[in-house]
């Protein structure tokens, strides 16, 4: 996996759009820099792959993450780190600990926020819940109702951070249960429409809250638009609006860089995911110029 990278450049405010329009070298001196990172479907991988690994030797890690972290948060102090789902599952660890230490080392790396993939459920919503002490980061998902179940008001649908005066909207969706998971393992756990709840989400962080970048932490899939009725990242791109960079999970799809999506405005929506177990830490740098145009730079980087 190369890192390349990719400029995605904007002429307004309010969405990304366009390309070739304000180039990063036409920003004044006062612009604004977020860096966003970001990990899915690491499914408990605590340790690098070995040496002989045939597919990905010597990759991954959690203390290997934690130093490239470390590295790029001392470049640019406003940066978020984010986790799109599916952090249980995959090694002893999980089986062991049921989660905690998965949960725990996120802590330690200072994530901000995560969603909730199919595979967090597999210890059931009370192993789910059971965990939560451990995990000094926010969870949140749109378009799951856990309001009959244990995690009722531990899962919020949108959190706003704010990073050097840029006010950041972050919310989440999860992938239909049924069919993945045990009705014994979700309980009440209602699954609601995605593209219906993103474009609530969008008119909130939006119009009410009047965000200067949104993010979607997706564990929806990649690409499902050969499937009628199947919700995937770029479906959901597509159809929706005022979504800046949708991060994604669930189909382990490795991108050397974000795809780029028209959305139903016309405007580009960038789609991004980083494969699975931590091999890469997705990166992308969004800048801001005193009007708050916005451009971008992404790759994914190897850990």
């Amino acid at each position: 996996m190369k890192r390349r990278d990719f400029i995605q450049q904007t002429t307004a405010a309010s969405a990304l759009i366009g390309l070739g329009g304000i180039g990063l070298s036409s920003f004044k001196s006062s612009q604004k820099k977020i860096t966003i990172l970001h990990t899915n479907d690491v499914h408990s991988h605590i340790d690098p792959f070995g040496p002989e690994d045939g597919r990905n030797p010597n990759k991954g890690g959690v203390a290997r993450r934690a130093s490239l972290i470390t590295s790029i948060r001392k470049e640019n102090p406003h940066t978020l780190l984010l986790d799109a789902g599916d952090i249980f599952q995959g090694t002893p660890y999980f089986n062991y600990y049921g989660g905690e230490l998965e949960f725990k080392l996120m802590s330690m790396l200072k994530y901000d926020v995560a969603t909730i993939g199919n595979h967090d459920f597999d210890n059931s919503i009370e192993g789910l819940y059971a965990q939560l002490p451990h995990a000094d980061f926010d969870f949140v998902s749109a378009n799951y109702d856990f309001s009959n179940t244990v995690m009722d008001t531990h899962v919020k649908p949108y959190k706003i951070i704010i990073k050097d005066g840029i006010k950041i909207g972050i919310f989440g969706l999860g992938v239909e249960l049924i069919g993945l998971v045990g009705k014994n393992l979700y309980k009440e756990t209602v699954y609601n429409d995605p593209i219906e709840s993103a474009q609530d989400m969008t008119r909130i962080l939006k119009d009410d809250e009047h965000c200067d970048l949104i993010i979607c932490l997706s564990h929806l899939g990649y690409d499902y638009r050969h499937i009628p009725g199947k919700v995937g990242d770029l479906n959901l791109a597509e159809k929706t609006k005022n979504i800046d960079l949708i991060i994604g999970g669930h189909t382990h799809t490795f991108l050397d860089k974000p795809t780029i999506v028209k959305n139903i405005e016309g405007k580009d929506t960038l789609v991004n995911q980083v494969g699975c177990y931590g091999i890469n830490l997705g990166k992308i740098d969004f800048y801001f110029d005193s009007d708050k145009n916005k451009s971008a730079n992404g790759r994914s980087i190897i850990v």
